[in-house]
């Protein structure tokens, strides 16, 4: 704990040097000497040398704001095109201090000669826009967007692709202001060339609808990429074709092209690989786009649940490593303006996807005088397919009135093979999935005035989830006196989902906000699910206790009313929201209907300390309405040695959450530190019975569970050096509870901590790096303490040979505590050059992926009565050549 004690301390000393240096916002005015406003006017601030420390541009009535961490004496100077140059002397003797400068203008007459335009700053500050220049973050080793991003400083790229900054995910990624994947994005991130792009624009404070900006108090965060003059109005895009010409046949096959014309844009882009590359991200993105901050966001987290979820669980590293995929997609997007007041956005989408794992665990349960160890050697298969479509009509019936339509339509089927040995017996598992949705969403927004919208929304969804899983040997002698060898489960959760509000916003001339919310939403949930135990073909019987054939339907009657007080810095929040609860279950026996009424209330605090910094806070008590995979009576198999069970009763969750955000953003440096507690007065854990060959868990209601957790991340570009230094730090610690194989309620404890720092340069020169290392520990306090750390370290190396030959190095070191054997490290190299045989149209790729051909990687993972060690299969060493073709 030494190390993380130092780690916190420089992270609280790094602080306070930021917080506390001289932090100084300069305003004012700008004009004429007609006394008219000189609109985008440049204002800098200058040291003694001539450096500029801020930069901005007057807006449209002649206003400017920039601040700075100065003290001293320095210059601001005015220069415009049309104007003379004015220099005013600035003298900072106190921090945070206000300064308030206004210019007046002398007009002058210019010849006007050639021009050259030397050195953009690479960040740009305009109120809620920063603009990023792309030339200045890139290296020439970027393939696709996701990578470019993961360069630019305040911004972080997840493991799946997922966009944040912060810890906010972006609401949307755009092209030259079009959406064509809405929280899809990652479909255009992880496959769009860079090189059409020029600027990077992130919105601070986004509006999805239009006729809302201004009015809506919004923290939503958008970015729109900027493409170069000569990418627009024309068709571009690019194709790379790879091939490793081996008997293991590794190939890699991407495709863009686009059209960003006035009228029409188009987007088509295609992968198809086997090295392991995701080439979409988290599909559910894409069908199920959440909105949580948006008045038309009902319904959105809606979806019905399946019982059994397979999948391939992959350890913590980089996918190519251990992904065995066979991937295929295309997808079609298209917006069209058919009149100046209709827009189309239609998008096509068709994924297939057999991905293959292989790894061997071994499974230590000790705990209650049970202690046993199962062996289990997995080869799974997954095979799926996923077809979607979507259309959003958009008409703008006047200036003030819009009307959109959405329909999604998706069709997904998986097929799931599992051969294993299970303590030495050979299984076969076998899942079948099919899943349908179709969805329906209307909204009608109008704005009564400047400041006042109503928004109209109605939504209705239908989604049906069929399952069925067999094994074909029977292990469970000792919970079924039968002959039988093999088993399987049928089960279906067909969903019906219908909805409507209204919602007003209203914006004070004071700057409150009141905001009115009256709607009603009802789903219905069908369920069933028959177990059999079987002999060959032929159905032995059926257990009554693992039936389940019932309707689960909740109609949630609502009203919400929100206001916000604007106090010049600081805004003061305060949220009712009222649901009168109708539930009804009923199956062959029962018919039961409930109807609980519950009150959330809320109250939040943002403080606008200075222009660069803020700082946020809430509380809120929460009231929640048990969901259908709680209150299911009767066993339902979840894995081929495991069953869950509900409760069987109606049942409302209380709890209570405090947040904590503060943020910090200049042209420089970006501080982000959120905490969270959640108490939850009621929770769903389990009373498990624990076998070497199976595992009951029975879901029970329990009081009182906590969790805490923090995250701060430092992100700093020093200029000077042209590196960007990121530091991050965080965790969470949760209490749980839950009953094991008959024992008294226990309580145990989840701690996890992790910290580390990246450093990553961007010279103009011959030589870039990027190094890094990030610490995980795990802390599972019960009867006894276990402890489980791990680390990633790496080192990426960019060379640049010469105008036409880069050559990338990635090293990457691995080290897991507690695995048992005598080497817990692992190393791992990854190197690619590039040839460009013509500029800005042909270019070869040779890459080589886990050049010391690593063959298994092993991990370790506790719980509170098991530890289990996995080793997993790598993907082997190979080498592909790749063209690269631009369009």
């Amino acid at each position: 704990m030494n190390s993380i004690r130092v780690v916190l301390l420089f992270i609280i000393l790094l602080l306070f040097q930021v917080i506390g240096n001289a932090q100084v916002t300069i305003k004012g005015n700008v004009k004429d000497s007609l006394n008219k406003s000189a609109i985008y006017a440049n204002v800098l601030l200058k040291n003694d040398t001539g450096e500029i420390i801020a930069f901005t541009q007057t807006n449209n009535e002649g206003a400017y704001s920039l601040s700075a961490n100065i003290m001293g004496n320095y210059q601001l100077l005015f220069t415009s095109m049309l104007f003379e140059k004015k220099a005013l002397k600035v003298q900072v003797n106190k921090a945070n201090q206000l300064l308030l400068i206004d210019a007046l203008l002398s007009p002058q007459s210019i010849e006007l000669n050639e021009v050259i335009i030397k050195n953009s700053p690479p960040i740009i500050e305009k109120k809620d826009t920063t603009i990023f220049d792309v030339k200045s973050f890139a290296q020439g080793n970027e393939s696709v967007m996701e990578d470019l991003l993961k360069k630019i400083p305040g911004i972080q790229v997840t493991d799946n692709g997922t966009v944040k900054v912060g810890e906010k995910e972006v609401e949307k990624i755009m092209v030259d202001g079009t959406d064509f994947f809405d929280r899809g994005y990652t479909i255009l991130t992880k496959n769009m060339p860079v090189n059409p792009v020029d600027k990077i624009e992130l919105y601070k404070k986004y509006s999805n609808n239009k006729h809302l900006k201004g009015i809506e108090e919004s923290s939503k965060i958008a970015l729109n990429l900027i493409l170069k003059d000569d990418f627009k109005r024309k068709w571009f895009g690019n194709i790379e074709v790879g091939n490793n010409f081996s008997t293991s046949n590794r190939y890699d096959w991407r495709n863009n092209l686009m059209n960003f014309g006035k009228k029409n844009k188009i987007y088509v882009v295609s992968n198809v690989n086997n090295i392991g590359n995701d080439a979409v991200g988290d599909i559910n993105h894409l069908i199920r786009s959440v909105h949580s901050d948006d008045p038309t966001n009902i319904g959105d987290e809606q979806a019905a649940n399946t019982l059994i979820q397979m999948g391939t669980d992959l350890p913590d590293m980089k996918m190519t490593r251990v992904n065995f995929n066979n991937d295929k997609m295309i997808s079609f997007s298209d917006v069209y303006s058919v009149t100046k007041k209709i827009t189309i956005n239609s998008l096509l989408f068709f994924n297939t996807d057999e991905k293959k794992y292989f790894k061997n665990s071994l499974e230590n349960f000790n705990y209650g005088g049970t202690d046993f160890t199962n062996s289990t050697n997995y080869l799974g298969v997954n095979n799926k397919n996923t077809s979607f479509g979507k259309i959003d009509v958009k008409y703008d019936i006047s200036n003030n009135q819009t009307l959109n339509y959405t329909f999604k339509l998706n069709n997904s089927t998986g097929r799931f093979n599992n051969e294993m040995n299970f303590n030495n017996d050979l299984l076969y598992e076998r899942l079948s999935n099919e899943g349908q949705l179709q969805d329906h969403k209307i909204s009608y927004t109008k704005k009564l005035k400047d400041s006042k919208a109503i928004v109209f929304t109605g939504r209705y969804m239908l989604e049906n989830a069929p399952q069925s899983y067999s094994i074909n040997k029977f292990l469970l002698t000792d919970l079924f006196k039968a002959t039988a060898n093999n088993t399987i489960q049928e089960s279906n959760n067909s969903m019906q989902f219908i909805a409507a509000d209204m919602h007003l916003l209203d914006r004070k001339q004071n700057g409150n906000l009141l905001e009115l919310v009256m709607g009603n939403q009802f789903r219905s949930d069908k369920l069933n699910s028959m177990y059999q135990l079987k002999k060959e073909d032929s159905v032995l019987y059926a257990p009554i206790g693992h039936k389940n054939n019932f309707t689960f339907s909740t109609n949630d009657f609502y009203l919400l009313g929100k206001y916000q007080v604007n106090l010049s810095q600081v805004k003061l929040l305060s949220q009712v929201d009222f649901h009168q609860i109708v539930n009804h279950f009923e199956n062959s026996i029962t018919d039961i209907s409930v109807t609980p009424f519950y009150v959330n209330p809320k109250l939040s605090i943002d403080w606008k300390i200075n222009e660069s910094s803020s700082l946020n806070a809430a509380y809120s008590i929460n009231r929640t309405n048990a969901s259908v995979v709680d209150v299911y009576d009767n066993n339902i198999q979840t894995g081929f040695r495991s069953f869950s069970k509900g409760t069987g009763k109606f049942n409302q969750l209380n709890s209570s959450n405090v947040y904590l955000n503060y943020f910090y953003s200049n042209n420089r440096n970006m501080i982000s530190t959120f905490l969270m507690y959640t108490k939850k007065q009621d929770f769903f854990s389990t009373n498990s019975f624990i076998q070497p060959n199976y595992t009951i868990a029975e879901k029970q209601l329990f009081k009182n569970n906590t969790m805490f957790s923090w995250i701060s991340t430092i992100d700093r570009y020093f200029k000077s050096i042209k590196v960007n230094w990121k530091l991050t730090f965080g965790g969470t610690s949760t209490t749980f509870k839950n009953i094991v194989n008959n024992s008294e309620l226990r309580e145990f404890n989840n701690l996890s901590i992790n910290y580390g720092f990246q450093f990553r340069s961007v010279f103009k020169k011959s030589f870039n790096f990027h190094v890094g290392t990030e610490w995980k520990n795990n802390f599972v306090t019960a009867e006894q303490k276990n402890k489980y750390s791990s680390n990633m370290s790496f080192l990426d190396l960019l060379f640049k040979v010469n105008k036409k030959i880069n050559i990338q190095v990635q090293n990457e070191r691995y080290y897991f505590s507690n695995i048992g054997t005598t080497n817990n490290d692992y190393y791992f190299m990854d190197v690619e050059a590039s040839f460009t045989l013509k500029a800005n149209k042909l270019q070869l790729f040779l890459s080589g992926n886990n050049l010391l051909n690593n063959e298994t990687f092993k991990n370790y993972l506790i719980s509170d009565v098991a530890v289990t060690k996995t080793a997993y299969k790598l993907v082997p060493r190979y080498v592909m050549l790749k063209v690269s073709v631009k369009l």
